[in-house]
């Protein structure tokens, strides 16, 4: 179909196509010097001391939650409780689940999409051993309430911002506030490298076990004095197989980082442009009696615009969705709606903690459109005009 409103669309010119052929011109297809710079320059984004790029957003989540399990110090176990907001994607819960932690399903706030504080506060007990907040569609959480929280506990933060590269709370980059946070350069988000995603963190430990778990769990990528081994051997050849970890094979392209490299290049733009977007998306669509919008936290970087039909309003979210879509308005459900409704979670250990009323309310009468890179002023204005008329009609 043809899109008048589209729900993604390219960051790539030719710049990116160039990435590519050098990579294409070098023979080197694997892991290389690229990823590196792409590593270096996503942290000198970030202000985060380590990067670890990898196969996607969902592979992030996997070495990140794993990482946890082989630290040295007061490491996660199987069966520890960990807290998780009902409304996110299916891979922030999987690698959780995969370690045998039992994850516990707290509603979210209707207005930010975020963590009800309150429930939060409430779900938080001497069990608790990790929270993971997700920073949903490029809103960052209220992480001085959620560090209020936590403090003085035994608790670890660790954030899936797979949604919400270059948003900012208090002016310090989301992805930056836990012990290690997520990224996802999949086409549709903020940056594109084909398939990709990170981990940052500032933990040297965490960083030299997120290195091992990308790679087979051996030791080659390691450096010679590291927090997993202590000092390598000098001879490669005897570390070039030496495994001391249960990893993974997670690793990018060189083609993905060459690529990552020119799109950080673009990020400031490529963010300035979605807010400016975004501003002229509150102002059109913020006071209607059938909807309401999300609430920036901070400063947002808008994965994408949300609409949350009001219980009383004059048309169902099926039909909504069916006349944005006939008239060429691509939209989904809001991320996965309240994941604890799958069929998936007769695998899981979990609980879930009081009610999920705003995770359902999302799931059945929330939907969302795309925001760009580049101006949509007049797209927007279009858009506003046919919701009016779906919705008063």
């Amino acid at each position: 179909m043809n899109w008048t409103y589209p729900l993604a669309s390219t960051t790539w010119d030719q710049a990116e196509y160039d990435a590519i052929q050098r990579v294409i011109q070098s023979g080197q297809f694997s892991m290389g010097k690229s990823v590196l710079e792409f590593e270096n320059r996503f942290s000198e984004y970030l202000g985060s001391k380590y990067t670890v790029m990898c196969s996607s957003g969902s592979t992030a989540n996997l070495i990140m939650v794993a990482a946890l399990f082989y630290k040295k110090a007061n490491p996660l176990k199987a069966g520890d409780e960990i807290i998780v907001p009902a409304v996110s994607w299916s891979t922030t819960y999987y690698p959780l689940y995969q370690y045998g932690l039992k994850l516990k399903f707290v509603d979210i706030d209707p207005e930010t999409l975020n963590y009800d504080l309150t429930a939060l506060k409430a779900a938080v007990t001497e069990k608790t051993r990790a929270v993971m907040v997700v920073n949903l569609l490029g809103n960052p959480n209220d992480f001085n309430q959620i560090k209020s929280i936590v403090q003085n506990r035994n608790i670890y933060l660790i954030e899936d911002n797979c949604e919400s590269l270059g948003a900012t709370f208090d002016g310090k980059q989301a992805g930056t506030f836990g012990v290690m946070g997520t990224y996802s350069s999949f086409f549709s988000h903020h940056i594109a490298t084909m398939e990709g995603g990170a981990v940052t963190t500032d933990d040297e430990e965490l960083y030299h076990i997120l290195l091992c778990l990308r790679a087979h769990g051996w030791t080659r990528n390691l450096p010679k004095e590291n927090k997993v081994t202590g000092t390598k051997s000098d001879d490669p050849f005897e570390e070039s197989f030496k495994f001391v970890l249960p990893g993974y094979n997670v690793r990018p392209l060189e083609m993905s980082g060459a690529i990552g490299v020119e799109q950080i290049k673009k990020l400031p733009d490529l963010i300035r442009v979605r807010r400016e977007n975004a501003s002229i998306y509150q102002d059109l669509f913020s006071n209607s009696p059938h909807y309401k919008i999300q609430k920036e936290i901070s400063k947002s970087s808008w994965f994408g615009f949300t609409f949350i039909l009001n219980e009383d309003a004059p048309i169902s979210r099926k039909k909504f969705a069916n006349q944005l879509i006939e008239a060429g308005v691509e939209c989904r459900p809001i991320v996965a709606g309240n994941f604890a409704k799958n069929q998936v979670l007769k695998w899981f250990n979990y609980e879930i903690h009081g009610s999920l009323k705003n995770a359902d309310l999302i799931d059945q009468n929330g939907i969302f459109v795309g925001n760009h890179h580049y101006p949509i002023q007049k797209q927007l204005k279009g858009l506003h005009a046919l919701v009016d008329q779906i919705l008063n009609s």
